[in-house]
């Protein structure tokens, strides 16, 4: 251990923090966790935003009472990034308050590096108004300075909100599982928060405001060059199908948790339910159609998404669909086509890389797909995991006029993949669940998490792994979306968006009770904690009335598919 400079203070007055690879220290009880900072030597390039406490993520002034390990966060991690944005759009609505005082700003969805937002007013918003922003975003910036904290009871935090006209974050708090609020201010704007807060504004500095019509984009950093700002890609296709969503939840009525909850407590969700699982059949079977129309030359069709998309089930749907319109589909599994074992790339960590392109044997893959489309017979390969090797049983595939190749896989919609294919002769689908549902208007509910909820979900029902395995397998799951998936999700030739408005009312009732079990001393705590926050908001649903064909029932169970 460690002893400082605190010889003269009695004993009952210190405290043990242990600071991982570091050491242990004594520190005077009641001292906030930004002073044990300087005990940290871990060599940092970003600015430290907040600390997980005892694996629970807190803000840097929190005071210390007892013995504890405490863990820095930067913005060189998802904590640290996820901060320093909720950091941007706090300073972005304060800025557009005044610039504009009678908008108010409302964050509709992520498009690649940015979030999309509009500007809800009488008049339609100006190009002008956006510069006028940002000059005052930076402004509010470079004038430094903390943002101010508060707790207050609930019902002044209501009437706080109320008064200022901000019936969203009233109707949120009604369903508040506290007596205590926890609000911000930052000159005159207030907003109420549920982790913590960017500790001083003048780190803010990485971002760029630009018009996007009818709206805007904030552009933001990554956590892996969290001090560059990225070139914009644009991102049309995916836009549009956020663009979809956002018009089906004002059709249906039901744009955040808050209308969601008072379809639920009406008692009657049935038609929610059919309304939105008819959209799906219908956009399906538009998809069929598409392909359709040009099967004469189109013969195979590919199908990527990330993790948890329901990309399986979305295949099933759309084979049935195109039956209908008299097209056989033949589905072909890419796991069967793996390199054998000795030949799999390897990871950085050492461990075999199976997600990488290079795992499948492209050149066979290829072979056998220019044989089925030329009407001749292939010996299908089954790949067995346990030996790592591929195996023929005398599986035979020939296609006739009417037939159709589906494969479905991570590596869809790159050309790698099928490069002796003419890409006339091949149909990409992008599946991905784009959730519209936001909190409040600052505060949305991001597709990932909505996807890692149903991950945790189908990981312990079907699986067996525990919500802890789940978290933990997490951030490389991303990885290898960020690598293979989403820089090709505009080569698409349709978009398919598996995203159901009730389904996060049924999955809190399978994910909330995996959360609760995350024990305090795991790693994963705090990002269970922030899931549990989410779900939180949202009433349950039973599963009793969603369809037994319904992607949702891909990862709660009961399927007809499986």
């Amino acid at each position: 251990m460690t002893a400082l400079d605190y010889g003269e203070i009695a004993a009952e007055s210190m405290i043990v923090v242990t600071i991982p690879q570091n050491g242990e220290y004594r520190v005077p009880k009641g001292s906030r966790a930004e002073e044990a900072m300087k005990y940290d030597t871990e060599a940092r390039d970003t600015p430290v935003v907040a600390v997980k406490i005892d694996n629970s993520l807190e803000d840097l002034d929190t005071v210390l009472e007892k013995d504890c390990t405490l863990e820095f966060v930067d913005l060189e991690s998802e904590e640290g990034m996820r901060i320093y944005q909720n950091g941007l759009t706090l300073v972005l609505a304060r800025a557009a308050g005044e610039i504009i005082p009678e908008g108010r700003v409302m964050l509709e969805h992520t498009l690649g590096n940015a979030v999309y937002g509009e500007i809800i007013m009488k008049v339609a918003l100006k190009a002008s108004e956006v510069e006028k922003i940002e000059k005052k975003m930076r402004s509010i910036i470079n004038g430094g300075g903390e943002i101010e904290k508060i707790t207050l009871p609930l019902e002044d935090a209501v009437n706080l909100f109320g008064s200022r006209g901000m019936k969203d974050k009233v109707d949120l708090l009604g369903y508040w599982d506290s007596q205590e609020v926890r609000v911000v201010r930052s000159g005159d704007y207030y907003d109420c928060v549920m982790g913590p807060v960017v500790p001083d504004l003048g780190i803010l500095k990485h971002f760029r405001l630009k018009f996007y019509l009818p709206g805007f984009i904030l552009e933001l950093p990554r956590k892996e060059d969290p001090l560059r700002l990225p070139d914009y890609i644009e991102h049309g296709k995916l836009a549009n199908v956020f663009f979809e969503a956002d018009k089906w939840g004002k059709i249906l009525r039901v744009r955040d948790v808050v209308s969601l909850n008072r379809v639920l407590e009406r008692g009657d969700p049935g038609d929610l339910i059919r309304v939105a699982e008819a959209f799906q059949e219908k956009k399906i079977s538009q998809v069929a159609d598409m392909i359709t129309s040009n099967i004469d030359r189109t013969r195979l069709v590919l199908i990527a998404g990330p993790s948890s998309s329901g990309k399986t089930t979305f295949s099933k749907r759309l084979s049935i669909q195109l039956r209908v319109n008299g097209i056989n589909p033949y589905a072909i599994s890419l796991d069967d086509y793996f390199v054998d074992r000795e030949r799999t790339p390897r990871g950085e960590n050492g461990e075999y890389d199976f997600e990488s392109i290079d795992a499948i044997d492209r050149e066979l893959f290829n072979e056998h797909l220019i044989k089925l489309i030329q009407g001749e017979e292939i010996d299908l390969p089954r790949y067995n995991f346990k030996t790592g090797m591929r195996e023929y049983h005398g599986e035979k595939l020939q296609l006739k006029s009417c037939d159709l190749i589906v494969v479905e896989g991570i590596h869809g919609l790159n050309d790698k993949l099928t490069a002796s294919i003419p890409k006339g002769r091949k149909f990409k689908v992008y599946v991905s669940a784009i959730t519209h549902l936001s909190l409040d208007r600052q505060k949305r509910i991001h597709t990932t998490d909505l996807r890692l909820i149903r991950r945790m979900v189908r990981d312990f029902n079907f699986r067996g792994y525990s919500a802890v395995q789940t978290l933990e397998r997490w951030p490389m799951v991303r990885l290898g979306e960020e690598r293979n998936i989403f820089p090709f999700q505009e080569e698409a030739d349709a978009m398919f968006n598996s995203a159901l408005v009730y389904e996060l009312a049924v999955l809190k009732g399978y994910a909330q009770p995996l959360l609760e079990g995350v024990a305090r001393e795991s790693p994963q705590y705090s990002e269970a904690g922030r899931l549990l926050r989410i779900l939180s908001f949202v009433k349950v649903l039973g599963c009793d009335e969603v369809p037994s064909n319904s992607l949702i029932r891909e990862f709660i169970g009961q399927s007809c598919f499986y």
